[in-house]
């Protein structure tokens, strides 16, 4: 009898250090899903604008960008989600010579299309 309510603890402890890990691993991973996105250099020059600010601005075209917002069950926030859109949208300026970009729909979750523009001469 002792020895099956050992056992029954061993288990017990063995399931919650196993759901301890996985939330720490899970955890990990969402944190560095945010910072693996490449900061290109010049990208922190470039704004986001309204549309209504880029009237004067010569339009460099569209760019669609996306990101993983799940991780197995775990699904990322939005506002993580949001920040790596944005960052790919800077990169994807300074790869087009643009100086600003202007959000458009979001298709689903997890992508977004912006408009690119160069408003400084």
């Amino acid at each position: 009898m002792t020895l099956l309510i050992y056992g029954y603890n061993y288990m017990k402890r063995t399931n919650l250090i196993a759901t301890v890990l996985l939330a720490i691993t899970i955890t990990s991973l969402t944190g560095c899903a945010s910072r693996m996105i490449q900061v290109s250099p010049g990208s922190e020059n470039v704004d986001l604008l309204n549309s209504s600010n880029v009237t004067n601005c010569k339009s460099l075209g569209k760019v669609t960008v996306s990101v993983m917002t799940n991780f197995g069950i775990y699904t990322r926030s939005a506002d993580d989600v949001e920040s790596n859109l944005l960052q790919l949208a800077r990169n994807s300026a300074v790869e087009s010579n643009a100086d600003s970009v202007v959000k458009e729909e979001m298709p689903e979750y997890g992508r977004r299309t912006f408009s690119l523009y160069k408003c400084r001469r």
